[in-house]
């Protein structure tokens, strides 16, 4: 071997040193690249555990890549058993089913996703939605999702991620405040159009009961052949109807039941249906089939019998309206003991209640309407017809006042179903007082005090009071009640509550009571029943008499009041 040629060799070996060498180098890199890539992934996968948020993440083919800690508490299944599964298999644990979910979408065109997906929305290109889904059979969970690309340092999507949240707590928070802030809207426009209304009622029945009074007075004792008398029975029972629209009006101004009695709403139902206003109602009207279904071991409820009797009108009425072309009525009674809170128009606390349900097969309500249908004054009844726009805010008044609960369900086309939930009582219905004679609340020329600011309501109690054989002193006002009782013994006061200017009802009887400790009183009012009304009868008042009152009431309530046991 020549010289040439050994030198050739050496450089030959010197050569695959050299590339051997690099070799080692590359394959030591490639080995820090794989260890830096192992630990990115593994810090990336930490960060990924980290978040709050249910999170996985797919490659291009739909197979999973990354299952975080939070996912797996929502669905309940482990990463090592997600990871590599693809063909929908993470829309599992949430649909049941295999089927495309948010993240399938980040591969769909714009175009796509704006005819298709109208519950997604896409901002700043990530995804964005909500669903309500069944999760590890807990029930019906609001699932948010936001859903987004993923792309490596050259900026080539390699894939994508979703992180998953439940906000159903947050939405049932949210409907709880909203229902909340509604329903105090509701109570503060009721309380303020009641108190409106109220006032407007105080003289509008301190006038009617002037017409109601006089008409009844000049009907004593006038022959029944008469001409005359016909004309007054008709000025008496418009006065009345008038009175009753008033009513409609103190109902939304009274906030609570003072003079409470125990009754059945079997019996106000029973009452209603032999009613004049109900027979009236049905002839005009001979398409509705009425059926009931009362339930006889139906508990008693304690408030106010008038004004459920006249909530019961309400109902039935606008049932009636609601279905020209004839259709079904049918009122049920029942007992009902709820476990836990009711949603509806009012939510409805657990406890014990009677229910009273009036459904028709009407026209429904709309959506729109349903908002505003228990507010004064809205109606949807055509002009010329009968009502005042008061009935529904009369039966929420009622409901309201006696600490019960309104569900409504309809829709347009699908008729109406009126549900009133009615805390019962275990008290027991008292025997109702039988119609008196005049002999028994005749008076026996006992002085009676009038304290009325209304020169005419005066008038009008005096001649009553006299025809019952009383002596009467009538006063314009408390502080002129107070002076003559300072010099003078009375038998009894017949108190005006609302009196302008000067003392009111409640202040006139409190400084009655430093003269004459014993003194009894009446109260009547042509305003609502109010908290200073208790007042007055906490300090030894008898009970409350309503204007106008007809010429029987103001006796009787006189009578007992006098023979009442202090």
């Amino acid at each position: 071997m020549n010289k040439r040629s050994i030198k050739d060799d050496q450089k030959s070996k010197q050569q695959l040193i050299e590339e051997l060498e690099e070799l080692r180098s590359s394959l030591q890199g490639a080995k820090k690249i794989k260890a830096a890539l192992r630990e990115s992934e593994r810090r990336l996968s930490d960060i990924i555990d980290f978040l709050p948020d249910a999170t996985f993440a797919i490659d291009l083919e739909g197979r999973i890549i990354a299952w975080n800690k939070a996912i797996e508490t929502m669905t309940g299944i482990k990463a090592a058993s997600m990871l590599g599964k693809g063909n929908y298999e993470y829309s599992l644990p949430f649909y049941g089913k295999r089927r495309p979910i948010l993240i399938d979408l980040v591969f769909v065109s714009d175009e796509e996703i704006k005819t298709k997906y109208h519950f997604v929305q896409k901002k700043d290109g990530v995804l964005l939605a909500e669903a309500d889904v069944s999760v590890r059979g807990e029930g019906i969970r609001h699932l948010w999702g936001k859903a987004g690309s993923l792309f490596d340092s050259n900026g080539k999507m390699v894939g994508a991620i979703e992180a998953i949240r439940d906000i159903t707590d947050q939405r049932t928070a949210e409907k709880d405040r909203k229902r909340l802030e509604e329903h105090l809207q509701r109570s503060e426009k009721m309380k303020a159009l009641g108190t409106l209304a109220g006032g407007v009622a105080h003289d509008l029945n301190n006038v009617l009961g002037v017409i109601i009074g006089y008409a009844e007075l000049l009907l004593y004792g006038m022959s029944t052949d008469n001409p005359v008398r016909p004309r007054l029975a008709s000025i008496l029972k418009s006065g009345e109807r008038a009175a009753a629209i008033v009513q409609d009006l103190l109902t939304l101004a009274r906030r609570g039941v003072y003079n409470r009695e125990v009754f059945n709403l079997n019996s106000v139902v029973e009452e209603f249906l032999q009613s004049p206003e109900f027979i009236r109602l049905s002839s005009h009207n001979p398409f509705v089939k009425l059926t009931t279904q009362l339930d006889p071991q139906l508990n008693n409820i304690s408030g106010s019998l008038i004004h459920f009797s006249k909530a019961l009108f309400n109902l039935v009425g606008n049932a009636i309206e609601a279905m020209p072309e004839g259709g079904n009525l049918r009122i049920t009674t029942t007992n009902q003991y709820l476990d836990k809170p009711v949603d509806g128009y009012d939510n409805v606390r657990a406890g014990d209640y009677a229910v009273l349900t009036v459904l028709d097969t009407g026209g429904g309500i709309t959506e729109k309407d349903m908002k505003h249908i228990f507010e004064p004054f809205y109606t949807k009844k055509v002009m010329g017809k009968s009502g005042t726009g008061l009935g529904l805010a009369v039966v929420w008044g009622s409901v309201e006042d006696h600490d019960g609960y309104i569900s409504v369900e309809s829709s347009e086309g699908a008729g109406s179903v009126f549900t009133l939930y009615l805390p019962v009582t275990m008290n027991q219905i008292k025997n109702e007082d039988r119609q008196r004679d005049i002999a028994e609340y005749m008076g026996q020329g006992e002085t009676i005090l009038i304290v009325d600011d209304i020169k005419e309501q005066r008038e009008l109690a005096a001649e009553i009071l006299c025809k019952l054989d009383y002596q009467v002193v009538p006063v314009a006002s408390g502080e002129e009640g107070i002076e003559y009782l300072k010099k003078h013994v009375v038998d009894l006061v017949v108190l005006d509550m609302i009196m302008d200017p000067g003392r009111d009802g409640l202040d006139t009887y409190t400084e009655m009571k430093r003269w004459r400790p014993d003194q009894k009183a009446l109260i009547v009012s042509g305003f609502a029943e109010t908290e200073r009304v208790t007042r007055a009868q906490a300090l030894g008042a008898g009970r409350y008499l309503k204007k106008p009152y007809l010429f029987e009431q103001l006796g009787v309530a006189v009578r007992n009041e006098l023979d009442r046991i202090v």
